[in-house]
């Protein structure tokens, strides 16, 4: 199924259709600042051991999408360096490396210790996630060669419609993935250059 939700003014209705497909343990491709993504409920094992399956996704792949700092730091140990560093930055195309805290369950993890965090500058993925109630579990749509099998949503359906419940068209995505920071030692390193640059 394809569904369109404008960024401008997402739809309480069609927002909602995504909702019951993730609580029904669900995947979703949705639009964010950076390339098109996967997502799934942080609630539903299930639907994590799936888009494991689609990705091919090792265990550390796997990243979290958050509505807001605050919700970061109910899942994430967070102290006052990362905060800031968090604070200047988002939302926007990063993915920012944290220890996780006992509330990320353990299908999300896969015995390691940290997790990368996003909250887009895109609002249809962040009304999702706060339509749903709960962080979404993601991984970023990408395709060897054919970039626009990555930023059109309609071709994005025509190649995982079968796989995934539902694809959100919410316009042209980007083929530039986010920039990947890791906030667990001193000072700030940055794992992968992307889209986002860090302030």
């Amino acid at each position: 199924m394809l569904t369109k939700i404008y960024e401008r003014n997402p739809s309480e209705k069609e927002l909602q259709r995504v909702v019951d497909v993730l609580e029904r343990d669900g995947i979703v491709i949705y639009p964010t600042d950076s390339v098109y993504a996967f997502g799934c409920s942080l609630r539903s094992p299930r639907a994590i051991d799936r888009l494991r399956r689609i990705r091919g996704k090792s265990s550390g792949e796997l990243a979290v999408v958050f509505g807001s700092i605050a919700q970061i730091a109910e899942y994430c140990r967070v102290d006052n360096a990362a905060f800031r560093t968090l604070k200047r930055n988002l939302p926007g195309p990063f993915t920012f490396v944290l220890a996780a805290s006992s509330r990320v369950p353990d299908k999300a993890l896969e015995r390691r210790q940290t997790i990368g965090v996003r909250i887009p500058a895109n609002a249809v993925a962040r009304a999702v996630v706060s339509a749903l109630g709960c962080p979404l579990v993601t991984a970023s749509v990408r395709e060897d060669g054919e970039a626009e099998y990555t930023t059109d949503p309609e071709l994005i359906h025509e190649r995982y419609g079968r796989e995934v419940s539902l694809v959100i068209d919410g316009g042209t995505g980007d083929c530039v993935p986010t920039t990947v920071v890791d906030l667990t030692g001193g000072e700030p390193e940055v794992l992968r250059e992307g889209r986002g640059e860090l302030r």
